[in-house]
Parts: C-alpha cells; structure tokens; sequence
C-alpha cells in the first residue's frame, strides 16, 4: 500500500492511497465467503458454492464491491498511522479507481486535530473575589437552618406573606381548560416564589374557601411560554411557627451544644465554600485569558456537528422533559433564534478550543492520571449522575467510557497546573495561593479545575472532539 497525505487546511487532511491487488486477497475470500452464507445454488450445499460460479451467477462487481467494504476501513486506519494523524470524525471517502486484479485507489479526506503552540502563560494575572463573610452571612445561614426546623398549624384567618397555603388550581386559556392544567391540593408559601407568577397577590387576603383568578404565563406543560388564566381555590391556611434562636435550637438542629458553636462553624463552613468559590472563579478566568492568548483553528465540520448536538441535546432532552418546545424556551428567555444560535455556536467553539488547548497542555507536561484520581473523580461523577459508585463504573466499562475520565481528570491536572503558574489577586489586591486549595466537601484543586474544564468543554453533552476523535 502507498499512502500520501495534504494539507488543506490547519484542521484538515486529504489520503490518497493505492493498493496493489494482492493487498485484498483476504477481503475477497471474505466476500466469497459471505456471499456464499447468503445465496443457494442447485446442486451445491450452502457455503460450497465455487468462486467463479459466484462470478457467473451474481457479478465480479458484487464481490469486489463487499471485499473493497470490508478493506477500506482497515486501509484508512494503515493511511492514518502511516500519516502519523490525529484524525477527529469520520472521513469523506471517493474510490477513485477499482481495476480488477489490479489496483485499488481512493482518497479520504478528515478533520485533524491543528498543530497548537501553548505560549507562555506565566504573565496572566486574574482577579477575584476576596473571600469575606460577615456577620450578615452568618445570621442569613444560621436562619435558613431555622426555616428548616419550622412547623406549621392551621388557622382560621386570612392568608398573609410566609403562610402556607394548600390550594387547588385550574389553568385555562382563550376558555378551555387544559388536559394538564389542573392541580389539587398543593402546597404553596407565600412569597417563595416557586410556582407561578402573580399567585402570591391571589392568595394574599384569602381564607380557606376564598377563590381568585389571575393571568400567569405558565412555565412548563402543554401551555409553557403562554398566557393562562388561573383559579386558584384556598382549602387551608396554616402559620409557619420558628425555633427560638437558642441554645436548645443549635441542639436540636446540629451536633453542638451552644447557638454560638453552631454560629462559628456556619461562620466556616461559608468560608470554605467562598474559597471554592473563589479557586473556580480563578479557574474560570485563567482559562479564559489563556484561550485569549492561544491560536486555535476549530474544524468546520465539527464545529457544526458540536452545534446539532447541543441543540438536538437541548430541544429533545432538557426541553422535552419539561414540556417545552424551542419556541416556548425562546419566547422565555426573549432571545431571537438568531441570538440564540450565535450563543451556541460560541458555546460550542469554546468547548472544543478548550479541549484541544488543554490537551496540548496534557502532552507538553506530560501529565499523568494515577489511579486514586480517577477513582477520586468517578466518585465524584457518580454522585451527580444519582447512581452508586459501583453502579456509575459498571456502566463506565461497559460504555468503553474510562478514557473520557481520564481525559476530563487528565485536562483538570493541566488547567491546575497553569492556575499555580500565574498571577491570582483578590479584590483586595492580596495575592491568592491556590496551589493547595481544598474544595468544598474535601475536593481538591485538581478536581475542582476538573470540573470548571469540563463546564467549558461540554455544554451539555460531551463536546464532538471528544465524541468522534479517533
């Protein structure tokens, strides 16, 4: 076989191979002898039909056609080795030429991943946000833990902010009432903003039994996006009744024995969580200036392919589950379909511009991933896919799916290594070390930056660099 490769363009090849015919002789008794599975012949057994009967009966072109299918898959792959490639996708294949007991030629063009030139990162300096929690934070944690130990009793009077209320709703619009509009017994608070729009000035005022009505835009369903009218019927009203910030509430809701104790471990719990939020944040804007500074040619095609899938993604997955169609979404968000396709196809060019960057950044630092990360980092997937560890790996090696982990650990490990090499300043103008950084709930710094890569890269569903590469 004789392969050569050119150069299109910076992410795209052209091979143009020959084959001697000898090469095929092993796919050409392959394709004899599945045609013979396939076809009868009177007066022979199935599977000891002659090659030239084969011929005569059914073609030299049926043969060749199935022997030059099964060849030209293990062709491209010599091509491509011989190439040295790192092919992305699938190829485009002509068979330029097919002379029987002579030659074999075809050409096959493909993405390639572009030759990238990581510069010198070590003058990007990031800002964040100092790590700062007040007393205000304090006493807006330790309530939200009192909100969750209140209890409830019913009243006979009207319907106030913070109240309960259990009521029954009917949605209608231009007058029929909808197949799916109707709910009974839900229980709402007044003022928390989790149902629809313009419920909490209904129900305000009202005592068990008393109705209103009221137009809300319905936020999912089969009316989401549109205007309904809403009767809202009160079946109970019931006050919501608060511990005493005390010493016996910090007993009751924690493992401490005084409201201070209880208040000094929010006080650091708030304080982890700000410093994760901070070495992401760090992350976030490392990563944005190093792709500022680094030239990456995105293939076309899959960039377009890395669109269709993030928007196929979004309307059949993410929209279909709550009902909505694009338009309703649009209509929500009030974007045009033009913003909205230019939002994604820069979503989209990002995450395959920070895959290839960071990969480069895994082969120039020739970095590894041991074998506690990735278990570090399956934990960590699992936990927010809902599965068990055991259940998430099973599906891992079934899907032939461990090398994306390692590749999302092994991309973390290279964004963390930039971050510890750069200028960090919070808004305070102190230098911050993120070197050592615990993440909240003991996640490292290579974990975390794990995960803000993999926020960068994907989108929503794994970017197509990652999907069709090799």
């Amino acid at each position: 076989m004789k392969s050569a490769v050119e150069t299109l363009n910076p992410t795209r090849v052209r091979l143009t191979v020959e084959v001697p015919f000898e090469e095929l002789k092993d796919s050409l008794d392959a394709a004899y002898k599945k045609i013979n599975q396939q076809v009868s012949v009177p007066g022979f057994r199935k599977g000891k039909i002659p090659a030239r009967l084969i011929d005569q009966r059914f073609g030299r072109g049926a043969v060749l056609e199935e022997a030059v299918n099964d060849a030209l898959p293990k062709l491209y792959q010599s091509a491509v080795d011989e190439g040295e490639l790192n092919v992305l996708g699938q190829p485009e294949v002509d068979i330029t030429e097919l002379k029987d007991n002579e030659l074999l030629a075809f050409t096959a063009e493909v993405d390639v991943r572009p030759q990238i030139e990581i510069p010198d990162y070590s003058g990007i300096e990031a800002e964040v946000d100092a790590v700062e929690v007040s007393d205000e934070d304090v006493d807006k944690a330790v309530e939200q833990l009192r909100e969750r130990f209140a209890s409830t009793s019913v009243v006979e009077r009207a319907a106030g902010d913070g109240d309960v209320v259990k009521v029954d709703l009917e949605a209608k619009i231009d007058g029929e009432v909808l197949e799916d509009g109707v709910a009974q017994g839900v229980d709402y608070t007044i003022g928390s903003g989790e149902l629809l729009d313009g419920i909490d000035e209904a129900v305000t005022g009202l005592e068990a039994g008393g109705s209103a009505t009221f137009a809300s835009e319905l936020k999912g369903g089969s009316g989401a996006g549109r205007e309904a009218e809403v009767s809202v019927t009160v079946e109970s009203v019931s006050a919501r009744e608060l511990p005493e910030l005390d010493d016996e509430f910090a007993q009751m809701a924690s493992e401490f024995d005084t409201l201070e104790e209880l208040r000094e471990d929010s006080r650091k719990r708030l304080a982890d969580q700000k410093k994760y939020e901070q070495a992401t944040q760090a992350q976030e804007k490392v990563l944005d200036a190093l792709l500022e500074l680094t030239e990456v040619p995105v293939p076309e095609k899959l960039l377009a392919d890395e669109i269709e899938s993030r928007k196929h993604n979004l309307v059949n997955h993410q929209l279909g589950q709550l009902g909505l169609d694009l338009g309703s979404y649009l209509k929500m968000q009030d974007k045009s379909e033009e913003e909205f396709d230019a939002e994604l196809k820069e979503q989209a060019e990002k995450g395959i511009r920070t895959q290839f960057v960071l990969d480069e950044l895994v082969s120039k630092e020739k970095l590894n991933v041991s074998q506690e990360e990735l278990t570090e980092h399956l934990m960590r997937r699992a936990q927010s896919s809902g599965m068990s560890p055991d259940q998430f790996a099973q599906a891992v090696v079934e899907g032939g799916q461990v090398p994306v982990l390692v590749g999302e650990v092994a991309r973390g490990k290279a964004l963390a290594t930039v971050v510890e090499a750069v200028t960090v300043k919070d808004t305070n103008g102190e230098v911050v070390d993120l070197s050592d950084e615990d993440g909240e709930d003991g996640e490292d710094g290579t974990e975390a930056a794990a995960e803000t890569a993999e926020a960068a890269a994907e989108g929503d569903e794994k970017s197509g660099a990652e999907k069709t590469e090799g």
